[in-house]
Parts: C-alpha cells; sequence; structure tokens
C-alpha cells in the first residue's frame, strides 16, 4: 500500500458506506436525541431520568452496536464538599458527599447525609466507622433482581456497572447512576489541559461542564477491602459532546479501529483484553495531541498513528483514562502472560503494515478495488452523496425504531402532549422537527385510545364530548404523521360502530398504500418516488408517502377481534403488535362491509387479503409480520363464516415464523372451529 493518499480515499469512502456518511450519522443523532428530550420531560416529572450511550448513541449501526441506558433519580444530590449542602432540602433530597481521599483516581465513595428516599439506595447503605456508605455492589445486585423480576426481559446478567439483558434478541446493558453537577478536584488538570490545546472547543467544554457527570456502581480492579463501596466516576456526556466535535474523518477512523478490534484483533477470542472503550479514549488522545492531519486522504496515517498508540499503551500496561490519567484503565486486566500475548499478536500486526487491514473481511472488500486497480481514483465526495430517498429511509427507519419508554399512563401522555407542544416552538435540526412531528402523531393516537379505554362516561352529554375529543386528536395525528396513522381513526370509527365512515376513510387509505411512492420497509420505486415528493419538504414527504407498521400497545384496546391476539402476546411479555397496513386495511374493509350486510364487497375483500398474503413478495407484507397477517385473514374468514378457510388460515399462521408469540391465541381459534365444524357435520 505505497500509494497510501489514494487508498486511504478508497478506505474513507468504504467506510462511508458501512459506518455511514456524515448526513447519515447526523440522522442518527438527532432522532436519538429528540426522543430523549421529549421522554425526559415525563421523567424530570415523575424524578427519574434516562439516556442512551453506548454505540449505537455515538451514531454506529453495526449488527453488534450496543445500546447501554443510565438511569439516575433527580432528587438524589452530590455533593463534593460538605458547604454545598446548604443549597438542598433536606426534606426532599438525598443528599450524598463524594468521598476521594482513600480510593483509587478515577473512583469514589458515596457517604448518605440524609436519609435515601429510594428503597432500594435505602437497603445498599452500610455502615463503616460511624457512617453509612451506599455500597456499590448492593445497588447492581439491586438492579439485576428489578430486572429478573420484569416481563419481558430476559437473561439478565452483571456486566461491569450493568445490569446485562435481553429484549428478545436484542441486547440491552441498564446502569443506574448518581449523578452530579459539582464536579471534582481531579477533573481540574483535565479542565486545563482542555484549555491548553483547544479541545474541545470552549463553548462545548462550558456545555460538558453544565451538564456534569455520573458515579455508576463498579469498584476498582485494586484488590482492597474497601471497593465494594466504590463507585466508578463516568463522563459518558461528555464523551457524548466530544464525539459531536469530531470531523468526519475522525468518526470514521473510531470505527474503522471497531471494525479492526471486532474481526481481526479479538476475533475467535473469547475473553478479550481489549475493548471498544479503549479506542475511543485513544482517539480522543490523539486528537486533543494535534498530531495528527485528520483528513479523508490520510485515513491510513490517522489509523496507523491510533494503533501504534494502543501498542505502546500495551507495551507500557499502561492506558490512562481521559479525563483521568491517573486512572489507569489497564490495571488488573492486561496483565501477565494474557498482556504478553497480545504485545506479541500487535507486533505481528505492526510486522505487516497497514495491509494487516486485509484481515478483515470488512475492509478487505473495501481496499481489493483500489489494489487491484492502480488507475482506480475515488475522491471523498463521493462518501458524502447518497440518493434523497436512500437518506429518507434511514431517516425513517431511525425515527420508527424507537419507542416510547414511558408508562402507559393518560397522566404521562398528557405530559408528553404538552411536552411537543413547547419543543415545536424552539429552534430545531432538520431530522428533529422531523422526528417530533413524528411523536406528536405517536402521543396523538396513544392519548386518544388510552383516553377511550380509561375514562368512564355516564352521561350521553359526556360520551358525545369524549368522542369529539378523541376523533379530533386522531384526526389531527393523521394529518401531522405518516400515511399509516390515518388507520387508528379507521379503527377508532370501526369500534364505534360508525362502519360507513370507516368504509369512506380506508378506501382513501388503501388507495395511498398502493402508490409505487410509497416508502414502507425499504420498499419503494426510487424513480417515483422522486417524482412525486424528490423535492418536498421532509414534513410533507412523511405525510405523504412514509408508511410503517401499524403497532397495537397490548395495554390498550382497539377492536374487539383483535382482544385474544393482544392478551395472549402481553402474557408472552410482548408489549405490542405489528400488523402491515394494507392487511388492516383490507381486515378493516371486510369487517365493516359485513356489519352493513354488503356480502359482495366484503367477499371481495376478502380476496384481496388472501390473494395478497398469497402472492406478496415482501412489498406489502414483511416476512417477520406473516404469523398476524394470516391470523387477521383466519379471524376475517372467521367472521364471514368461511370455517374451512379460517382454519387453513389459521394453521398458515402458526407455519410462519413466529414473532408475536401468538399461537395459544392461534390453537384457540383453531379448537373453536373445529368444533364450529363438527356441530355443522353432526346437524
Amino acid at each position: 500500500m505505497d500509494d497510501i493518499p489514494r487508498v486511504s480515499e478508497v478506505l474513507y469512502v468504504g467506510l462511508c458506506h458501512e459506518v455511514g456518511t456524515p448526513t447519515e450519522v447526523t440522522i442518527r443523532r438527532d432522532v436519538t436525541d429528540m426522543r430523549e428530550i421529549i421522554e425526559n420531560h415525563v421523567g424530570i416529572r415523575k424524578g427519574q431520568i434516562t439516556m442512551l450511550s453506548g454505540s449505537n448513541r455515538e451514531g454506529f449501526r453495526f449488527q453488534s452496536s450496543d445500546m447501554d441506558i443510565m438511569i439516575w433519580h433527580c432528587h438524589h444530590k452530590l455533593i463534593t464538599d460538605i458547604a454545598q449542602a446548604r443549597l438542598y432540602d433536606r426534606m426532599r433530597h438525598t443528599i450524598l458527599l463524594m468521598e476521594n481521599n482513600d480510593t483509587p483516581p478515577g473512583f469514589v465513595k458515596l457517604q448518605i447525609l440524609t436519609l435515601p428516599q429510594l428503597c432500594s439506595l435505602a437497603s445498599s447503605g452500610v455502615s463503616v466507622n460511624d457512617r453509612s456508605y451506599i455500597s456499590s455492589l448492593l445497588v447492581q445486585q439491586s438492579m439485576i433482581n428489578h430486572f429478573i423480576n420484569e416481563k419481558g426481559y430476559t437473561k439478565v446478567t452483571s456486566h461491569g456497572p450493568c445490569a446485562n439483558t435481553y429484549i428478545g434478541s436484542h441486547e440491552i446493558d441498564h446502569a443506574y447512576c448518581i449523578a452530579g453537577t459539582y464536579w471534582p478536584e481531579l477533573t481540574q488538570p483535565w479542565i486545563t489541559r482542555c484549555l491548553l490545546h483547544t479541545w474541545p472547543p470552549v463553548p462545548v467544554l462550558e456545555e460538558i461542564f453544565k451538564d456534569g457527570y455520573h458515579c455508576v456502581p463498579v469498584g476498582s480492579r485494586i484488590d482492597s477491602s474497601g471497593n465494594l463501596l466504590e463507585w466508578r466516576l463516568s463522563f459518558s456526556q461528555a464523551e457524548q459532546k466530544l464525539l459531536s466535535t469530531m470531523n468526519h474523518t475522525q468518526f470514521l477512523v473510531y470505527g474503522l479501529l471497531k471494525i479492526f478490534l471486532k474481526e481481526i484483533v479479538n476475533h475467535g477470542v473469547e475473553e478479550p483484553l481489549l475493548c471498544s472503550y479503549f479506542l475511543k479514549t485513544t482517539v480522543f488522545w490523539m486528537i486533543q495531541a494535534g498530531s495528527v492531519e485528520w483528513r479523508p486522504n490520510n485515513t491510513l496515517n490517522c489509523f496507523w498513528k491510533c494503533f501504534k498508540y494502543l501498542i505502546h499503551c500495551v507495551y507500557r500496561g499502561e492506558f490512562p483514562n481521559f479525563f483521568i490519567p491517573q486512572n489507569n484503565m489497564f490495571i488488573n486486566k492486561v496483565v501477565g502472560a494474557a498482556r504478553t500475548a497480545l504485545l506479541e499478536q500487535l507486533y505481528h500486526y505492526r510486522s505487516m503494515g497497514v495491509s494487516c487491514l486485509l484481515l478483515s473481511p470488512t475492509l478487505r472488500s473495501i481496499l481489493e478495488p483500489a489494489l487491484s486497480s492502480l488507475t482506480l481514483v475515488v475522491t471523498s465526495a463521493e462518501g458524502h452523496n447518497k440518493a434523497i430517498v436512500d437518506l429518507d429511509d434511514t431517516a425513517s427507519r431511525e425515527i420508527f425504531f424507537l419507542r416510547f419508554r414511558v408508562e402507559e399512563e393518560l397522566s404521562s401522555f398528557f405530559i408528553l402532549l404538552s411536552a411537543v407542544d413547547k419543543l415545536s416552538r424552539l429552534p430545531l435540526s432538520p431530522y428533529q422537527t422531523l422526528t417530533l412531528q413524528y411523536y406528536t402523531a405517536e402521543v396523538l393516537v396513544r392519548t386518544a385510545f388510552i383516553m377511550v379505554n380509561r375514562t368512564s362516561c355516564q352521561t350521553c352529554k359526556n360520551v358525545y364530548k369524549l368522542d369529539r375529543i378523541v376523533c379530533n386528536m386522531l384526526k389531527l395525528a393523521s394529518g401531522v404523521g405518516l400515511v399509516s396513522h390515518s388507520l387508528h381513526l379507521a379503527l377508532y370509527y370501526y369500534r364505534t360502530r360508525r362502519y360507513n365512515e370507516a368504509l369512506r376513510l380506508t378506501y382513501l387509505i388503501k388507495q395511498r398504500l398502493l402508490q409505487p411512492y410509497i416508502l414502507y420497509c425499504d420498499n419503494v420505486d426510487k424513480k417515483m418516488y422522486r417524482e412525486v415528493v424528490g423535492s418536498v419538504s421532509l414534513s410533507r414527504k412523511m405525510k405523504t408517502a412514509w408508511v410503517n407498521h401499524v403497532i397495537l400497545k397490548n395495554e390498550i384496546h382497539y377492536i374487539d377481534e383483535l382482544i385474544l391476539e393482544q392478551e395472549v402476546s402481553k402474557q408472552n411479555d410482548q408489549d405490542e403488535l405489528f400488523i402491515p397496513p394494507l392487511v388492516l386495511t383490507d381486515m378493516l374493509l371486510v369487517l365493516s362491509h359485513y356489519r352493513l350486510g354488503n356480502r359482495s364487497q366484503y367477499l371481495q375483500s376478502l380476496t384481496d387479503l388472501h390473494t395478497l398474503l398469497l402472492y406478496d413478495d415482501g412489498r406489502y407484507v414483511p416476512l417477520h409480520h406473516r404469523d398476524m397477517s394470516w391470523e387477521i385473514l383466519g379471524i376475517c374468514q372467521h367472521v364471514a363464516g368461511d370455517l374451512h378457510g379460517a382454519l387453513h388460515s389459521y394453521q398458515e399462521s402458526l407455519r410462519q415464523e413466529q414473532q408475536h408469540n401468538i399461537q395459544t391465541a392461534t390453537e384457540h381459534r383453531i379448537v373453536f372451529v373445529e368444533r364450529q365444524l363438527h356441530r355443522n357435520r353432526q346437524s
């Protein structure tokens, strides 16, 4: 690889496609930030805040990108000097005093000055020399026990300061934290160093200083009698701010290091010594040192200097924390024979030069075209160029992937409605605005159906008043949300027996869903999409061409025909049902026509739904939603009196990939149909 600048450009462009273009990374971060801002309005009111961290929050979307959630309570006040205690109300706040006089650098003890209001924290207190401290070990065990007893979570184990859990196939780390705004004295050198090196820029440094830091429940690796009381200082919020100041070359080199670590250094290693956090810290040190030119045509050299710094740290057995360099993160981890073996492995890669990157399947596929053709020239601008439809697809997937992390309580959704109203008046980025628009529709829909389910109206006047409010909310959701958001209004019309109105709206929705420019599950006619909505605003695109599955929360009753499936799914620790919009459209057409006695029309709609499931190639009915789709066809056939057809559809539902855990409901319906068929034969 003698032609470093040319190969670097190729690598840069390839990493843009593999890791993300600048716009894609911005979309990912803006969407996540907006969701967090919205939901923390509820959290602050209820005294608990959550924050997403880890690779996912940083803007990576590798298959293995981890999702870490940090949780802390607003009424816990962490101070660094006893004099700061008078700033808080001892009756309302749990005041904790940070002590670091007898702990390793980067670790502290938390002395309890006032009685903890949170039971789990109160039960984690340990007395030492007439003082009470919070045990990090007991807090972490309490967190693990919480998720063991929480529905929907599986494989709960301890992982550093976190409770490692799974929701389905998604791995999530939860860490209970104590937030601090008074920075400890040992971080002062870091602030001085940042000012000296002018990185991060002063405005970012001020934001970091304002946002504070956290203590997470894990002790140091140094053997001592007191490490069960130690808490590690965490600067996750600061790290997110630092990442946001990176130029794209710096971000891609960080991604390159992650690929290098996963596919080369740690490949096949059961207990790897190096982790992704070391790579992030390496990039921070190299940026602040100012000795690297972070340009696309210098990508290989940027990687190589980071790699050599990592080797240097392994050689010395010392890896300084970026915020507190006295904290050697290798201590009692990268040591002994394991360290020697790792060093030999890294020396081997160094002897290969940058060609060691070819050991990675991902990087080899990027680099080989440049190595096999010496005339291949790619400019870095090509890595930034992406079709509008592809960027819109990225934005839609990011927005649709996020779920509310709030309880299904009417009070919580009223707070969310207030939050989106306030946020809509603020200056936001385009993708933050788009995320807010989507969440506005989602909040309106959920609030409307929760009101219907949990409000008891005793008089006709109150019933009419509630109906008018719900209809207005669902109409507003249809006006600001996706094409598929309108189906919630059609569901409500059907539920309230306004079958003609349900039909009128459903036919209009179906006509829109069948347009070739509709963007649904990565499927779209790109040429038609460009022609119809390519030049309009993101807001208009969402309302005109974007479609998502119809998500029915199992805690909320929508229509009688799906109550059994919702109950069974809920019993199996599932929160929601996902229905392809065209499937729900045909379902509403069948049921509404049937209730009105329109025989020829409901039979035609039944045929349309059956044909869709038989011949669709995934354009309208994704494979992982076919269990629910065949179930719905069976329900429609059952209602219409086609028992043999219903039996076949229910059996077909059981043969599909089971995503919704509704098998018990399907089996129950099969038994019911078979009994009806048996009675019919006897009669």
